[in-house]
């Protein structure tokens, strides 16, 4: 499992304080205050790591590690990293599992200086970075969610709730113990919380492992429902959580626990969150961590994204699109009406191939809106991502235009795309927005607003004012001095010392018509030198206190806008997060019909039977991958249903290696994905059953860090999938029991087959070279048969790719051998020793007079004992110290009897 990053505080890791300089005692209550995070100490335009954290990211960063001073006699080992270049050390550190705190100057020196000549500049720690709450388009994957998890259980029931930070997106899932890991990994997230109890609980620890996210550990207490509920209903700011639905208790200690981690880590700052989606067991198809790598839905099994399902039918234009379609594709619905409904979508796209390019020419124009909108609510936002929302919300607007109005029933949109047209439609409010900013906001704005320089010209007449001073003071003073030259009929120049900032200089005998009084003048003697007459003016000193100021003002003027803008985004966070949704599902479904086209695609049937039935099925990332070199896919049929009335139940499939076993078995089950996401498939016709469970254990793999052979994962995972599939799951096996004694692995294989037959009733794609499970087909009511056929040409195989009715005949190893380069005299000695144990059949036992072999009956489970259902009634986190003793004295009278 991955380690958690959470660490209690020790004397190395916060050093004491006691003896230092003012500046070090600063660094070091920031350090106290987050113990378990490197601290990234600003001082003027370098960050300073000091102590331990100086020692660490010397190593993770490569960067040099030198000394500054002592503490308590000895050096103290420092590192710095330039302001500017933060962004790329983050990264590198959150990569590695680091958390890193920020600790920023809150005021200029100069601020500080007021206090005294040896006041220290005020610092404090603005921000905690983690792997789960980046927002950063430099620090995350654009095309990728990047999502905090936090895992409760409470009563027996389980909760994840999931936070994507970057978008403002909450998802709350109640589900079963037993599917905690598949609930868990369908999220991807990065980083998950987890109470500390629960990591003494074995099963929890397994869900964890293939979670893929850094895992931290957080006190108990802040689980507890009552207290969880408070910060919940504190960070959206609601008196209760009805009005969101009715949550489970685990559900509430998971968003509680959520909510105390943003508190921590985003300093105080309130993210802009849209209310939890609530999804129950039955939402979406379980997908276990084993199945999700076996199959490769969004990740190869080298962790890439390239090569997997989702990158072989990605055609989206926009990373919200890409972000939508990767959600859909992790997490397939279960409900037959929610299918079809996006089936409706990308149908009725499809047909529309002109309006289909319009749109995603106008998506591919678009901007990310909701991690724009996510920035500036924390405060980490600029000039740039009210950029991206101007142009989100001008693309809405035009898009909105492209499809015919939803009234006409024959031609207008379907539910679900008139659902989002109308997420796209602008309040006033947001008309308002985009009108302010396409006015006030120049075109290509930079990244900070602190440089300045992204209000348009002309939005703000007091800002041109002191653009114009700051820009063109020269003119400004000529025109001045050449005002006065005219006025008074002295020959003035405008002259500039720091001690009388701006001054009109003339000699002393031109000067003299001025110094006598005459009544009222404008002209005001400041200072008398030897040969020159110094004088101002009320608009001259005022010109001079504008100049001065005149590049302090503008940048405090754009301040302003800023803040209003950004005021006004906060205020419109959730309008505009479902106007990005909307724009994101859109591309979505386009991407989808494009896919489609490409590939021939076909709408499957989706019901509610048990029904599952291929017709010229096939695999889309290997027909990706043929094509491309210019070699055709070979299709196969597939059919099983759960019910045994329409084919088979269980089909066994035999053949040689490299014939395309695998292939077959990851396509069928790659199709229920696509099917069940609402995508088209590649084939001549499906109809699906809508599956709740999809099992897939192909391919070999050990788990040595937890000292697992490649046998013993083989058992779990097949453990799991007797223990959880259903009448309504689906299960691809791909050479059970081939890790251990040919009869071993034998008598395993033939009892699986029939416990997935028999009591799990379960759809089943069983690939074996045990050709003895052939005999199931006559021995089981509803078995088939399938192979992959191949002929042998002059010595040599040749693979035909296709799914045949009937078992095969031989597995033809050696012609395989021969086929992977073996050397030939090894070849040649396989071919005799292969005849030689085919010859002797006569020592061969029949698989009939085995009594392993005969259809057994379950044992039935064991009778829990008295002192074992008290046991499992209590609840430890709910007794009180008296209570538990009570508890135990019963228990305890209870072993007695």
């Amino acid at each position: 499992m991955n380690a958690p990053l959470v660490h209690p505080p020790t004397a190395d890791t916060v050093p004491s304080s006691e003896g230092t300089t003012p500046v070090m005692a600063q660094f070091l209550a920031a350090k106290a205050s987050q113990p378990d995070a490197i601290v990234f100490f600003r001082m003027g335009d370098f960050y300073e790591l000091f102590f331990k954290d100086a020692e660490i990211a010397s190593k993770a960063l490569g960067i040099t590690l030198t000394k500054r001073g002592k503490h308590q006699g000895q050096d103290i080992p420092m590192a710095g990293v330039p302001v500017h270049a933060l962004d790329g050390y983050l990264a590198r550190l959150i990569r590695q599992g680091f958390k890193a705190a920020i600790c920023e100057q809150m005021e200029a020196p100069s601020e500080a200086r007021k206090r005294g000549s040896k006041a220290v500049v005020h610092r404090d720690i603005v921000r905690v970075v983690t792997p789960g709450t980046l927002t950063e388009d430099s620090l995350l994957d654009a095309r990728g969610a990047n999502r905090l998890a936090a895992v409760s259980v409470r009563k027996g029931r389980a909760a994840v709730a999931v936070v994507e930070l970057s978008a403002g997106s909450v998802d709350a899932v109640a589900c079963s113990l037993e599917d905690l890991g598949a609930t868990l990994a369908s999220f991807r997230p990065s980083e998950v919380l987890v109470p500390d109890r629960l990591f003494s609980d074995e099963a929890t620890k397994a869900a964890l492992d293939g979670s893929g996210g850094v895992v931290q550990a957080l006190p108990q207490a802040l689980a507890e429902p009552v207290g969880a509920r408070v910060r919940v209903e504190r960070l959206y700011g609601v008196a209760s959580l009805d009005g969101f639905g009715a949550f489970e208790e685990a559900e509430v200690s998971a968003l509680g626990l959520i909510a105390a981690y943003l508190e921590t880590t985003q300093a105080g700052k309130i993210p802009a969150l849209s209310p939890p989606r609530r999804s129950g067991d039955s939402g979406f198809l379980a997908i276990d961590p084993a199945t999700r790598l076996s199959l490769e839905i969004d990740r190869t099994q080298r962790g890439e994204r390239e090569g997997s399902l989702l990158a072989c039918i990605d055609r989206t234009v926009t990373s919200g699109g890409a972000r939508a379609l990767a959600e859909r594709i992790a997490r397939p619905l279960c409900d037959p009406a929610a299918i079809n409904h996006g089936l409706d979508a990308v149908e009725w796209l499809l047909a529309r191939r002109d309006l289909r390019r319009d749109l995603r020419d106008g998506l591919r124009a678009s901007s990310d809106v909701a991690r724009a909108v996510s920035r500036l609510v924390l405060g980490r936002g600029g000039p740039r991502d009210l950029a991206a929302i101007r142009t989100g919300l001008s693309i809405a607007e035009g898009i909105a235009g492209l499809f015919p109005p939803a009234r006409e029933p024959l031609s207008g949109p379907p539910a679900r795309l008139v659902a989002c047209l109308d997420r796209l439609a602008l309040s006033p409010d947001l008309g308002r927005l985009l009108a302010d900013l396409a006015q006030g906001l120049v075109a290509e704005p930079p990244h900070l607003a602190r440089d300045g320089g992204f209000v348009a010209p002309g939005y703000r007449p007091e800002l041109e004012e002191a653009r114009r001073l700051r820009d063109d003071s020269r003119r400004v003073v000529a025109d001045l001095e050449a005002r006065a030259v005219a006025e008074a009929g002295v020959p003035f120049k405008v002259r500039h010392n720091a001690v009388l900032g701006y001054f009109l200089e003339t000699s002393a005998r031109a000067a003299e018509p001025l110094l006598r009084p005459t009544g009222e003048s404008p002209f005001i003697h400041r200072q008398t030198l030897a040969n020159q007459v110094r004088f101002t003016t009320v608009e001259l000193s005022e010109l001079d206190a504008k100049i001065s100021q005149a590049g302090y003002r503008a940048l405090a003027i754009e301040g302003e806008t800023f803040e209003t803008w950004r005021t006004t985004v906060q205020s419109q966070a959730r309008p505009l997060q479902a106007l990005a949704e909307a724009l994101a599902e859109l591309d979505a479904h386009a991407a989808l019909a494009e896919w489609a086209e490409e590939v021939d695609g076909v709408r499957p049937v989706i019901d509610d039977s048990l029904c599952f039935d291929v017709t010229a099925g096939r695999h889309p990332v290997v027909e990706a991958a043929v094509r491309s070199q210019g070699d055709p896919y070979t299709p196969n049929d597939g059919r099983l249903d759960g019910s045994g009335a329409a084919a088979s139940r269980l089909s066994i499939v035999t053949g040689p290696n490299m014939a395309g076993k695998s292939t077959f078995l990851r396509q069928n089950a790659l199709l229920v994905v696509l099917a069940q996401a609402g995508a088209f498939v590649p084939a001549k016709a499906m109809r699906l059953g809508v599956v709740d469970r999809l099992f897939s254990r192909v391919g070999a793999g050990d788990d040595l860090a937890r000292g697992r052979s490649t046998f013993m994962t083989e058992m779990v995972e097949t453990a799991a999938i007797l223990t959880q599939a259903t009448d309504r799951s689906f299960v691809v096996l791909d050479e059970i029991g081939r890790g251990t004694a040919t009869y071993d692995g034998l008598a395993i294989a033939w009892a699986v087959a029939e416990a997935l037959h028999d009591h799990n009733r379960t759809r089943t794609l069983f690939a074996t070279h045990y050709h003895e499970l052939a005999g199931l087909e006559t021995r089981l009511a509803h078995v088939c048969n399938l192979s992959m056929a191949a002929r042998e040409w002059n010595g040599d195989l040749v693979f035909l790719h296709e799914a045949r009715p009937g078992a095969a005949d031989r597995s033809y190893g050696v012609q395989v051998a021969k086929l992977a380069g073996v050397p030939a005299a090894v070849v040649s000695r396989a071919r005799e020793v292969l005849d030689r144990l085919e010859g002797e059949k006569a020592a061969a036992i029949s698989l009939d007079d085995l009594p392993l072999f005969a259809v057994t009956e379950p044992a039935p489970p064991p009778r829990s004992s008295a002192v074992e259902d008290a046991l499992q009634a209590i609840e430890p986190d709910e007794l009180s110290p008296r209570e538990a003793l009570e508890a135990l004295y019963r228990l305890k009278g209870l072993g007695r009897r």
